[in-house]
């Protein structure tokens, strides 16, 4: 993590001045988390883009990464921390609601940043990930005709790489691991979270995947919350 940190530190200007965020990014997001109150933390918030989004549906965003420049452009859109997502600053059943927001890919270990957000949700709290599409986009995806997406062998790799079909992006800066569908997916239920909804981008071949899962009450019942 030390490494993606460092690499993050290093693009913060270039991220903040030039990247834009993807088609489709807020909409998805907006969706899946609906209209609520209290708190919401962004895990690896970057320097805080979605927060307006979340904040426009009625929740207090907070966020906590581990870039201290990232975290620098941030501080001005909302109350940030810097902090390990495997190790959540939160007392248990604490929060109404989590999101991830194109971050995954950053995290080998994302599967204990999910046992982490399911620890700090409180019953019936929300969880919504945002991500590249895990079928679509990685190293094994040529994107650069979005007419024509070209996938070659390497779709169950997932270890940690730069290779990236343009040299515009953050992948081919920082570097990522990619998460088949099935191990994603298999990754919520496994930390506790139950699965409800799902979302994909608006492109012809979608560039993200979202998901909105949820950490059950006991009984069974859980607090509601609205659609967005």
């Amino acid at each position: 993590m030390d490494g993606v940190k460092a690499a993050y530190d290093e693009i913060a200007d270039w991220y903040e001045r030039e990247f834009q965020p993807l088609p489709g990014l807020y909409r998805q997001l907006g969706d899946l988390l609906g209209s609520g109150t209290g708190l919401c933390l962004e895990i690896g918030c970057g320097t805080g883009a979605h927060a307006e989004t979340v904040r426009s549906l009625g929740w207090t965003p907070i966020g906590l990464d581990l870039s201290t420049k990232m975290l620098g452009y941030a501080n001005g859109r909302l109350p940030v921390a810097r902090a390990n997502a495997e190790h959540l600053p939160f007392a248990d059943d604490s929060l109404p609601a989590v999101v991830s927001v194109m971050v995954h890919t950053d995290m080998p270990g994302y599967p204990a940043v999910l046992r982490e957000v399911r620890r700090v949700l409180r019953p019936g709290g929300v969880f919504v990930h945002v991500g590249v599409h895990p079928c679509f986009c990685g190293h094994f995806a040529d994107r650069a005709d979005p007419a024509s997406i070209v996938i070659t062998p390497g779709y169950h790799d997932g270890s940690w790489t730069k290779k990236s079909w343009t040299d515009q992006g953050v992948r081919n800066r920082v570097g990522a691991a990619h998460w088949p569908a099935h191990q994603l997916l298999n990754a919520f239920p496994e930390a506790g979270l139950t699965l409800e909804r799902f979302g994909e981008g608006d492109e012809p071949t979608p560039i993200t995947f979202s998901v909105r899962a949820r950490k059950q009450c006991t009984g069974g019942h859980r607090e509601p919350v609205a659609a967005a």
